[in-house]
């Protein structure tokens, strides 16, 4: 008795060339790019739509159509997360990243009514104590 072929979830059907030709135009796309690609693409969209939330990209910044605090807290928090863990593997880009992420720190903090206490804003750490 022969049992059907396994798609459990940590098969990897990139690992046999042949495949490949299975996958979909989008997927087979992803093959080609490098991570650090792939993180720096992810980066800057989540830059743009920290920005957006922020209101930043209004021709009014200090008085924009739309401002949603919560959204950007939440982008700004997710672009720490991964500017902070793939920093080693950025290069000479992770400055640069890290640079917009305290751009939009300092946004969010200035656009707030009430501003976070310092390192406990989106995406800060609170200083430790030794």
């Amino acid at each position: 008795m022969t049992t059907p072929p396994s798609h459990a979830p940590d098969s990897d059907p990139t690992s046999d060339p042949a495949h490949v030709d299975e996958l979909t135009p989008d997927a087979r796309d992803l093959v080609d790019i490098p991570a650090g690609e792939v993180i720096s693409r992810a980066a800057v969209l989540l830059m743009s739509a920290a920005a957006e939330q922020l209101g930043l990209a209004a021709d009014d910044p200090q008085a924009p159509p739309h401002r949603d605090l919560d959204q950007a807290r939440t982008l700004i928090t997710a672009l720490a997360g991964l500017v902070n863990a793939s920093a080693p593997d950025l290069g000479p880009h992770a400055a640069a990243f890290r640079d917009g992420l305290s751009a939009l720190q300092a946004a969010f903090r200035e656009y707030s009514v009430h501003p976070d206490e310092p390192g406990h804003g989106p995406g800060e750490r609170p200083a430790r104590h030794h």
